[in-house]
């Protein structure tokens, strides 16, 4: 399992409102409605078919979620994981090293500044400047990070994934 290509999509919820309502409660805006399922297409057109999606248990990521599903071209499993919510770096990493090998692709669907943080801290190399143009960015709503990398998801550390790309609704 050691030479096991993996990858990991990191995906930070689409835009939300900010009603008088608790954070973890807050809806997507019209334009996160309008965003999630042009995430999905993107996903589609880029070969990405996921075996499993792990998202934050907030209203904003599990709604952004069920508009990113039907763009695929078949549904993963799904796990909603109260973790994803504030999760720092090392929460991020520890749920990753979690995942089982038979895992080729995963989305993890969640929040800033854990995400951002999560693609920077795995990021050993990138592609041109994407890693430049994600630091640029600030990882903005609807943000895709795709990373790689080779071995065990419990090998997976600071520095061994390779992003391999970086996309935004509104580049």
């Amino acid at each position: 399992m050691t030479n096991t290509p993996h990858r990991i999509v990191l995906l930070r919820h689409a835009k939300a409102e900010w009603p008088d309502t608790d954070d973890h409660e807050r809806p997507l805006a019209d334009r996160g409605r309008r965003d999630a399922p042009a995430v999905g297409r993107w996903l589609a057109g880029s070969g990405i078919t996921p075996d499993l999606a792990l998202c934050s248990t907030a209203t904003r990521c599990r709604e952004t979620w069920k508009l990113v599903v039907p763009e695929l071209a078949r549904r993963p499993r799904t796990v909603y994981d109260e973790r994803l919510y504030e999760a720092t770096t090392g929460d991020l990493i520890a749920v990753l090293n979690e995942t089982d090998d038979d895992v080729a692709d995963l989305v993890v669907v969640g929040h800033n500044p854990g995400l951002h943080a999560v693609a920077d801290a795995l990021a050993g190399g990138a592609e041109g400047e994407l890693l430049a143009r994600t630091n640029r960015s600030g990882f903005p709503t609807s943000s895709v990070a795709v990373l790689t990398f080779t071995g065990s998801w419990k090998s997976l550390e600071h520095g061994t994934a390779h992003l391999a790309a970086f996309w935004t609704p509104h580049a």
